[in-house]
Formats: C-alpha cells, structure tokens, sequence
C-alpha cells in the first residue's frame, strides 16, 4: 500500500505495522527523559515579557538535534499591517519567536508545521496554590505547574515524538517546522508573526491541553478597556458628585445584556448549537480612582469577550461600541461616559471542515496510541492559535492534546499517562503524514 501526494507528486510507503510498533516502543523508552525536559520548561516562569530563558532552552533543544534554527523578535509595526493581528500595549523588545526546520535529503512527504506557544498566564497569589507554580512537581501521575498543560508538555511532546521517529531509524520525508512561540494567551500575533515570516505547510498540528480530542471549533476573542468618567466630590458631598465605581458595575451589566443576547443566538451557529454558554465575558482587570475620601473620577475595566465563528472582529466590535454608546444614564439618573479601546485579542473564531486527510491520518494514530478507540472532537468557547493558519493560510490546523486541570487557575496540571499517549500519537501522525524512510533497511 502506498499514499500518494499530490503536492509533490511524490509517491512514498505506508507506515507498516512493525514500523507502528517501533514508534510506540522508542515514545516509551524515551518517556523518562521526556518528562525531566518537561519539568525543566515548566521552572521558567515564561509569564508575558519574560519567555526569554524558556525560549534559550528550547532553541538549545532544537539545536542540539540539528535543526535549522531561526531567532527572531516581534515586530508590531510589521503586524499592524495584518488583519489578524491583536492590539499590543507593550513593548516587544526581546520578545521572540523561535522555530526549528528539519529538511529530509530529498523532500517527497508533506510538509508540517509542529506549533506551540511558551508564554503562560500569571500564577495569581502563589499561596494559593497548593504547591509552588515553578517547581514542576509530580503527584499521583500529575505533572503540576504554570504552563504545565497550558502547553509546555504539548510544546515538549512535539521534539519528543520527533526524536523517537529517530529512535526507530525512520527519517521524516517532508520538512518539519517546529515552532514555539510567544503571545498566544493575549493577542496571538507570534503564530502571526511566524506565518508572515514565511512559515507554512500541508497542515499544522498544536498539542494544546484538549482533554485528548480534537477541536472542531471555536470562538473568535477581543479584548477590550472601558474607561467610566466620574465628578469627583468630597464624601461628605457624595449627592453632588459622581462616582465612577458605582457608573462601572452599571456599564457592566449593560455588557452582560449583550452577552445574553449573543448566547441566545447560539441556535444559530453551527457547532455551537449545544454549548451551554458559549459566549462568556470576563471583566479580568479592574481599576479606580485616586483617594479614600474623594469620589472616583474615573474607572477602568479590562475585559475578554468571545463571539461566533463567521462573525468578524469588526462586525463583533461595532456592537460593543455601540451598546455602550447606548448607555446614556445609570440607574440613578446620572449622565454615564463610557469609552471602549481595543487592547489585545481582535481575533475571529473558526471551524475545522471535516473530510480531510490530515484529520483523517490524526483518526488513525490516535487509534493507535489509544488502543484503538476513536478521536473525539468538540467545541470549546476559548482562544486557539490554530485560527490563524486556518482563516489567512487555509491550512489544516489539528489543536489536540492531553488531559490537564485547572489550566489558568491555581494547581494547574497534566495528566501524564496522557501525554505519554498523545505523543505516540504525534509520532505516528508525522510518520504517516510526512512519510519516513527507514534507514534500519540499509544494515
């Protein structure tokens, strides 16, 4: 049996059983180390800013394997240009990307983009936390840190499956694109950044946290700033004054109509049809005022919404704006200034069509590492990078990866069993998408 490819033009062989095993045998031999590299990523706090030391070990790990490597630091008057790209209120100055290319001898296989992101989002109050966000504990088959699902074990995972194509003497016939990147947990422009450089191929696979299925779907997001103005007064003059605090909470509950109303429309969105509330706003940020004993003149709320695939940021964006511009007094009659600024996500959501082969051949591998028990997908109401390879390369994005809890919130963790799993399932999945030669034939 062979697979052709039409690309190319290329015909190669199947993945044979005994190669299967080989694959399966090296992702388990290997397994041990897989997870100290992993431990190792997870104690660089790579919050926002600061990936920098991560993305060294990283570009050390690619090196160290011999991939052709590439460095480079975003460039936000470069992604303005991009209709995808997020709003950025920080600088970029030593925020980089880092990508791995290896390229067969002779390339006959398809072409693959391995993608994940390094940044990760604050750890909150760390004596909340049941144990330390940066020592990488493992518990009760648990891997437990910032980032350790969320997707430093996915980011890992990729290399890991690689090296154990490797292991089993079977080199990869199409070029491969190992890519970590930064900024996904709030604009998404360092998966942008690195389509705009040139990074493409016949499909994308991201090991995102996914409870071992495959997302079909997903919400587009914005971030947005609302500024409330206030009439400062003394306290003891409050009925003259104007509190913008109080304004706010009020400005709020007019954006939850809007909420409301775009989660009764789910019936109208295909995949979203049995959500229960795919549309959530988030007021993640809240600010105010200048003293104790002086009515707040001013208010700022930070906020995420998400809204339907199909729907464009700026279609999403007009109704914000103008339910706010709606807003004219609060409910005790005072005048209400409420002023929206974009500041992170402007990102539209999307839906992966199902038929083709690269989900096909992700079907098969799964099955395999899963001891035969068939890849799920579903719907998930969060941000996914796999949208910009989607919508402005129309490549094929797989985001699928292993089981974690408490991703954004304190205990984060991963189940390690099933990164195991998911990593035999990328290494076949390479195998069969690139096609491999195996080099053991030759001794």
């Amino acid at each position: 049996m062979t697979t052709i490819h039409a690309k190319t033009h290329a015909t190669v062989p199947a993945l044979t059983p005994e190669q299967r095993d080989r694959i399966l045998a090296a992702v388990d031999a290997q397994f041990d180390r897989q997870l100290k590299f992993t431990q190792e990523l997870v104690r660089h706090p790579s919050l926002r800013g600061d990936e920098a030391s991560a993305q060294d070990l990283l570009y050390g790990a690619m090196s160290g394997r011999g991939l052709e490597m590439d460095r480079w630091e975003l460039d936000p008057e470069q992604l303005a240009t991009h209709p995808g790209a997020g709003k950025v209120e920080i600088s970029y100055r030593g925020v980089d990307n880092v990508v791995g290319t290896y390229r067969p001898r002779q390339e006959l296989g398809r072409s693959l983009i391995l993608n994940g992101h390094i940044d990760v989002v604050p750890e909150g109050p760390e004596a909340q936390w049941q144990r330390s966000p940066w020592e990488a504990e493992v518990v009760d088959g648990w891997l437990y840190g910032r980032g350790s699902g969320d997707m430093k074990a996915g980011l890992v995972a990729n290399l890991f499956a690689f090296d154990a194509l490797r292991a089993a003497r079977l080199e990869p016939l199409g070029r491969i694109h190992f890519e970590s990147v930064v900024e996904e947990e709030c604009t998404g422009n360092g998966s942008l950044s690195a389509l705009m450089r040139g990074y493409t191929a016949d499909a994308v696979l991201i090991p995102e946290p996914e409870e071992d299925m495959l997302v079909r779907a997903n919400v587009g997001t914005i971030w947005f700033r609302v500024r409330v103005a206030g009439h400062p007064t003394h306290p003891r003059e409050m009925s003259s004054g104007f509190n913008a605090i109080d304004a706010a909470y009020f400005v709020v509950e007019r954006l939850r109509r809007l909420e409301e109303r775009w989660n009764a429309e789910k019936g109208k969105h295909r995949h979203f049809e049995d959500l229960e509330h795919p549309i959530n706003l988030n007021v993640g940020k809240i600010k105010g005022g200048d003293w104790n004993s002086s009515v707040p003149a001013w208010c700022e709320l930070d906020l995420r919404i998400a809204f339907y695939p199909g729907i464009t940021a700026d279609e999403a964006w007009s109704e914000i704006t103008a339910e706010l511009a709606a807003i004219e007094h609060d409910g005790n009659g005072h005048p209400v200034s409420a002023e929206a600024t974009a500041t992170g996500f402007y990102a539209e959501g999307y839906v992966l069509e199902e038929g083709s082969d690269a989900e096909a051949i992700l079907g098969e591998s799964h099955a395999d590492a899963f001891g035969g028990a068939p890849l799920q997908s579903f719907t998930t109401p969060g941000y996914l990078d796999g949208r910009v390879f989607v919508q402005y390369a129309n490549i094929p994005a797989l985001v699928y990866g292993p089981i974690s809890k408490d991703i954004h919130g304190f205990d984060e963790r991963v189940d390690i069993e099933s990164v195991r799993r998911i990593t035999k399932s990328i290494a076949l999945f390479v195998a069969r998408w690139c096609g491999v030669e195996d080099t053991a034939a030759r001794h």
